[in-house]
């Protein structure tokens, strides 16, 4: 059975965990003035433990085996080894740096233990003749047995009976500490049943079994069952979390049916003179059946009193900008204003310039006018702007943050659409939402150029109705995508030559603008001064890095465009809505340092035009001769498709949903223990039994949100 806690004080009380303690029985500097808070409780903070119920919910990442002492003769090499012996020698050597040498003899054998830190009480704790109990890395080899920095005890002390729970931390927030701190929090933590008996897990553990058991394993536990997750006090843990999960997307989405939205109709026969109609003939092509369809999808909500709540996802060029300005036109139609938000200018400025060539001349004929709001406008442009969206003259309104600052006021907003909306915080998106004013809240459709695999929208997304653009238009190339090591560099050059002969454009994308000391990788800034030396004239290389003056982006664009720049060598801003037809080949410099998804969105720059595309990753090996497996695997997946859809599923595979996301900035409540990929048996019982119990068991529901997500259940409302 599980150890178990110790009793905390009764007076404790169940707020800030047990950092109070913590900073009484340890001799822990205070923070900053005026904080009131010590480093360990500010440690604790950021690790996101606050109340009780967080520390009983931090898990170990692993555990310690300190529950029995073995001869020494009976250890291999590589084998973690808690061994008894005497000090037989100890002495600080310099060779080649200042270490200490100690060795140990069990009767067994012996063992040489080596420090190249420690403190002079460690080299008293080994004077020789001491009884000592040491664990660490068995190390086996032509001089005998050797330890690393193994940790260090008095022998003959009990030994304990559980497994020694290991903790991820954070700076200044040692492991003996955070063990305290979540045993007392655990102590205290209120855990009775929150799933009922008559719908829940009928003959599981139970919540608190579940935790004291993961804390503190038994020795004769599977080790394997604890990695995987797979044993039942796991399986309880997880099960809950997901049902925490569901509910709560379940409550976020009853909440906004509640809600009331401006009611913005259209006939089934549109009349011509309407803007939507006007929109559908000055287009210089025609619309997919995909966009047809969601283009549908998108009409039927903007037309109920309830409030929109739409992610639309596509691969890159599946035409998500068309689809948004179509519903922008319904909504401008029905007397109301329309804000388009982009998390860059340059994706902003990409968008406001189809828009404006579409939109502008039917919205100047109707006394109407597009906005463009950025940080960077100076004030006069920018209260101008502002005017015009208070006024309502702005019927539609496109920008970054800007659009969310206090000053811009809009007279009828109805629609909001957020465009790559996992690059925005869950205050900004709530900032766009408020923006309607009255009791109305706008409807909001969002945009991802990063499909989500079924599974994860079905669950990270239960409160939303999902589109997807499956289908690209005709005319797209298929882009061939070669992996090249470092070492070939000149072949690529070859290749770009090539193009550029031939007339086309190349991008070259660097991670990094200028030198880093932590990361030995080529600036941007050298990799164009050495490509405009190697390509010569007449060729014209330029650079488009984040931190240039908008102005200065926006002049580098048009000349790409333009044709008056034949290689743009760029960091990630061009990750998004750049779209340059003569453009086609793409070279990005330490493929293996970037995501999946950034890959797939980069090479969707390429392959706009009619000509053939190509895309080169080229990779650096490290020194062993070859890259790390998660980066191998994403090179691999490059090569082998071009679909996002599959693309999407294989970097949900190597990253797992967090990182997927982008939950932690996005807010998104994350999974921190069920897996989507391997429990889909409890995420299919979460799902049902969650609408259940908010019908017949309100109070249960709330308190389970509240135990597992706190204050990020507010999230959701973005």
């Amino acid at each position: 059975m599980p150890v178990p806690a110790k009793k905390a004080p009764s007076t404790a009380t169940a707020t800030a965990g047990a950092a109070a303690t913590a900073a009484a029985s340890a001799p822990t500097p205070a923070g900053p003035p005026g904080t009131g808070l010590s480093l360990v409780q500010r440690a604790l903070r950021k690790l996101g433990l606050v109340r009780d119920i967080d520390f009983a919910l931090y898990l170990p990442m692993r555990y310690e085996d300190e529950t029995r002492v073995v001869r020494l003769a009976d250890t291999r090499d590589g084998d973690m080894a808690q061994v008894e012996g005497v000090v037989t020698e100890c002495e600080v050597v310099f060779r080649p740096r200042r270490q200490l040498i100690a060795t140990i003899d069990d009767g067994s054998d012996t063992c040489e233990l080596r420090f190249f830190n420690f403190y002079p009480s460690q080299q008293k704790q080994l004077a020789v003749g001491a009884k000592v109990r040491v664990r660490g890395e068995m190390r086996g080899g032509f001089v005998g047995r050797q330890m690393m920095h193994p940790t260090v005890k008095a022998a003959g002390t009990a030994l304990p009976n559980a497994l020694t729970p290991v903790y991820s931390t954070v700076a200044g927030l040692a492991q003996p500490v955070l063990r305290r701190e979540v045993r007392s929090g655990l102590a205290r933590s209120v855990l009775d049943e929150t799933i009922p008996v008559q719908i829940g897990l009928r003959g599981a553990w139970d919540l608190r079994a579940a935790l004291s058991f993961l804390h503190y394993p038994t020795p004769d536990v599977s080790m394997a069952a604890l990695e995987d997750h797979s044993h039942p006090a796991w399986q309880r843990i997880k099960a809950e979390e997901l049902l925490a999960q569901q509910l709560s997307q379940l409550q976020a989405r009853l909440e906004r049916a509640a809600q009331r939205a401006p009611v913005l109709p259209s006939s089934a026969e549109p009349l011509p003179a309407s803007l939507h109609a006007q929109l559908m003939a000055v287009l210089p092509f025609g619309l997919t059946g995909a966009q047809q369809r969601v283009g549908e999808e998108i009409t039927a909500d903007l037309g109920r009193p309830i409030p929109m709540h739409r992610l639309l996802q596509g691969d890159v060029g599946s035409g998500k900008t068309v689809v948004a300005a179509l519903a922008a036109a319904r909504c401008i139609d029905a007397g109301f204003q329309c804000a388009l938000m982009a998390p860059t200018e340059i994706l902003a400025a990409q968008h406001f310039g189809k828009l404006v060539g579409w939109l502008d001349p039917l919205l100047a004929e109707r006394g109407l006018r597009v906005a463009w709001l950025t940080g960077s406008q100076k004030k006069k442009e920018r209260d101008e702007m502002s005017a015009a969206v208070e006024s309502g003259q702005a019927a539609l309104v496109i920008g970054t943050h800007a659009v969310i600052s206090e000053k811009v006021r809009f007279r009828k907003l109805a629609l909001a659409i957020i465009d790559e909306q996992h690059r925005f915080g869950v205050a900004q998106r709530l900032a766009l939402r408020g923006k309607a004013g009255g009791d109305l809240e706008p409807h909001l459709l969002m945009m991802s150029a990063t499909p989500i695999p079924r599974t994860l929208a079905m669950s990270y997304y239960a409160d939303l109705d999902v589109s997807t653009l499956d289908e690209l238009p005709p005319g797209r190339t298929p882009i061939v995508t070669k992996l090249v090591a470092d070492h070939r560099r000149d072949e690529v050059i070859d290749r770009i030559q090539s193009q550029i002969g031939q007339g086309r454009q190349v991008y070259w994308v660097c991670p990094l603008i200028e030198e880093s000391e932590a990361v030995d990788l080529r600036n941007a800034t050298e990799t164009r001064d050495e490509l405009a030396g190697t390509l010569g004239e007449p060729v014209k290389v330029g650079l488009l890095h984040s931190r240039m003056p908008t102005a200065e982006k926006q002049a580098v664009m048009a000349a790409f465009t333009a044709n008056e720049i034949q290689v743009l060598v760029s960091t990630t801003v061009i990750e998004v809505g750049v779209d340059v037809p003569n453009a086609s080949l793409m070279v990005i410099e330490h493929a293996e340092r970037f995501g999946l998804s950034q890959l797939h969105q980069l090479r969707g720059r390429v392959g706009r035009g009619a000509a053939a595309s190509a895309c080169v990753l080229l990779y650096a090996p490290g020194d062993s001769g070859r890259v790390g497996e998660a980066a191998r695997a994403r090179l691999k997946a490059m090569a082998e498709t071009g679909d996002g859809f599959e693309i999407a599923r294989r970097d949900l595979e190597i990253r797992g949903p967090g990182e997927f996301l982008g939950a932690r900035q996005s807010g998104a409540p994350l999974l921190r223990f069920a897996d989507l990929a391997t429990d889909t048996l409890l995420l299919d019982w979460a799902r049902e039994l969650a609408p259940v119990m908010l019908q017949k068991h309100p109070e249960l529901a709330q308190r389970h949100i509240d135990r597992w997500l706190g204050t990020k259940a507010e999230y959701l409302k973005a």
